[in-house]
């Protein structure tokens, strides 16, 4: 059984960084793609980022890019996400989610497992 389990959310502030963490239990190693999304209070779910089962290709959406870095350690069945220079509008539940391929995605669609979400907010 799959399961996905969101860590490392709370307050920051606006500049400051934070990094959250995606363990996955129920696949093996690299046989899986993750996705990161997020989803302010009003307003629809968006996909931040994506990574490859092997870690080698990433996505990122036009407003993290070059703030937020997605990373995974297969050893440890863990996907990170490192957010730098943190806005206001970051603030969000972020949710990251799972698929039984190895291609990096950003469409929501493809993935069948989800985890709970960890909020992080950004306020000074």
């Amino acid at each position: 059984q799959v399961h996905l389990v969101e860590s490392g959310g709370g307050s920051v502030q606006p500049g400051g960084s934070l990094r959250i963490s995606c363990v996955v239990s129920g696949f093996t190693r690299d046989s899986y793609a993750v996705g990161w999304f997020r989803q302010a209070p009003g307003k629809e779910r968006e996909a931040i980022s994506s990574i490859s089962g092997d870690g080698d290709t990433t996505n990122y959406a036009d407003d993290v890019r070059g703030r937020f870095t997605i990373s995974r350690d297969n050893d440890a069945n863990t996907v990170y996400l490192q957010m730098s220079s943190m806005k206001s509008e970051d603030t969000a539940v972020y949710y990251c989610a799972a698929g039984q391929f190895t291609l990096a995605t950003m469409n929501p669609d493809m993935y069948d497992y989800w985890g709970q979400g960890t909020q992080v907010t950004v306020s000074s």
